[in-house]
């Protein structure tokens, strides 16, 4: 839109079904969001509008709502699906506080898609062969590429806690500070296509899927997630003595009640499961521990005042409005049904039958399918429209026959 039409208030309207397009560009049938296809409003956040830092030419972004033409939000709406679960905690006077930590691959052009991804060549004129994790010197070779990242991240008020080298190769991470969780979806949401635009100008390009390399570690995008009381701040998840509260012990049983029901939710795509097949530190399960990276609900050490719990599963492709509104959501439910969470695990342990998640994407979309609860958060709609448009990514998926197969199986008697 021009910026004329932008400040005159234009309304931006859109086609009802491309809250469902799917990643390869189609839609499922029209059933699944009107016979019509009408139209949605973009109604921009004030908050929201940025000037983009990385454009030569003047440019600027607005994050919108997608909302009915009658005015309410639409419930294919991602974003308005997550301010509907802050909305459902201000009713009870409790607001989540959240933060993510956001894994991305950093790689030289990939011009063939049937070639792995490389590690780009550095300053130093070699390329990482993958013994840089946590090294203070690891990035020296992409300093110009960060730099401009810094840059942009300060200019789009986007604050960073901590930036890392990840385990894998050429694989980083950073820590967003914790807030307001549809703030902390935007800024999540901002700082992906930030990443990518910057990476573009410097000859590179960033990949955010789950498991862009085989061997190697794949990226997450772990949510840390608190529950405050509104007027005083208080955690709710510690009692006045400093321990555990019973409202701690409930969002967890939530958090277990609703993650395997959800796991397509924060494993979106086929690719996602990839990361999840070798489960040290992307675990696969709904157990809860103290400070153990192996459950999928690990509780970080902290003071009492920081006592939060940490959801392992998402993955760095997850949608972060729709990950936030789903883990979120699933603690809610157990704080209102008062659940009472399994005992917790520490050290090496057996995952039980009933605290396992569907370890591929054709079982998560069943899952999901079967799923009383998903339909009780979200609604049918919103549900059966997901459903409807990720099965048509995997039948995408399907229709192909990959390396693999040709190189193993193709010399079968």
């Amino acid at each position: 839109m021009t910026a004329e039409g932008f400040l005159e208030g234009r309304r931006l309207q859109m086609a009802r079904g491309v809250m469902l397009q799917c990643i390869m560009g189609g839609y499922p049938p029209a059933r699944f969001y009107g016979c019509d296809d009408g139209d949605l409003a973009l109604v921009p956040d004030p908050a929201q509008i940025h000037r983009l830092p990385w454009s030569q030419q003047p440019r600027a972004l607005a994050i919108c709502d997608a909302d009915e033409l009658t005015g309410e939000s639409s419930s294919l709406s991602t974003r308005g699906q997550l301010k509907a679960v802050i909305a459902r905690y201000a009713a009870i006077g409790l607001a989540p506080v959240v933060a993510t930590e956001l894994e991305f691959f950093v790689f030289a052009p990939n011009t063939d898609s049937t070639q792995p991804f490389q590690p780009p060549t550095g300053l130093d004129g070699r390329r990482e062969d993958g013994h840089s994790a946590f090294s203070v010197s690891s990035n020296n070779g992409l300093r110009p590429f960060f730099r401009e990242v810094y840059e942009c991240m300060a200019a789009l008020g986007l604050p960073r806690d901590t930036f890392m080298h990840e385990m894998g190769v050429s694989q980083f991470e950073i820590n967003l500070l914790h807030g307001d969780p549809l703030l902390l979806a935007d800024q999540t949401f901002l700082f992906k296509h930030l990443l990518k635009e910057v990476a573009l100008k410097h000859g590179l390009i960033v990949v955010c899927m789950a498991k862009p390399l085989a061997h190697t570690p794949g990226s997450s995008m772990h949510i840390h997630q608190s529950i405050v009381e509104i007027g005083t701040g208080r955690n709710v998840f510690s009692d006045e003595s400093g321990q555990p509260s019973a409202t701690f012990r409930h969002f967890i049983a939530g958090q277990q009640a609703g993650m395997a029901d959800f796991t397509a939710l924060f494993a979106p795509n086929v690719n996602s499961y990839q990361r999840l097949c070798h489960p040290f530190a992307s675990p696969n399960n709904a157990c809860w521990s103290h400070d153990n990276r192996a459950a999928g609900l690990r509780i970080p050490a902290s003071s009492p005042v920081a006592r939060r719990v940490e959801n392992r599963l998402p993955g760095a492709d997850a949608n972060p409005y729709l990950a936030i509104a789903a883990s979120l959501a699933s603690g809610l439910y157990g704080i209102e049904h008062q659940l009472e969470p399994d005992e917790p695990v520490q050290g090496e342990f057996q995952v039980p039958d009933k605290l396992s998640l569907p370890c591929t994407l054709h079982a998560a979309l069943e899952r999901l399918k079967r799923s009383q609860l998903a339909k009780e958060l979200f609604g049918k709609e919103f549900i059966e429209g997901y459903i409807a448009s990720k099965t048509m990514e995997l039948t995408s998926f399907l229709d192909e026959i990959t390396p693999w197969e040709r190189r193993v199986l193709a010399a079968q008697a």
